[in-house]
């Protein structure tokens, strides 16, 4: 199953979530929230496990959406 990670806005910030982890990474700026959110799916894909980061933008559009498909031995 793919792992899904979003970068969202908040009102002071940017979040990192992700649905297998309660608590998200919160970060000063959103090319900071888009750099740890791809960095944590590269992560993963090497892991063997398929992930995508989705990235809203502060309208609630979706701004970008990257995928990182298996890399690691059960790929």
């Amino acid at each position: 199953m793919i792992s899904t990670i979003y970068v969202e806005p908040l009102a002071d910030g940017w979040a990192v979530r992700q649905a297998e982890v309660d608590n998200p990474q919160v970060f000063n700026s959103g090319a900071k929230a888009e750099d740890a959110a791809l960095r944590l799916a590269k992560r993963l894909a090497r892991a063997g496990k398929p992930s995508e980061v989705v990235v809203y933008l502060r309208d609630g559009a979706v701004g970008g959406r990257f995928a990182c498909p298996a890399e690691g031995p059960n790929a």
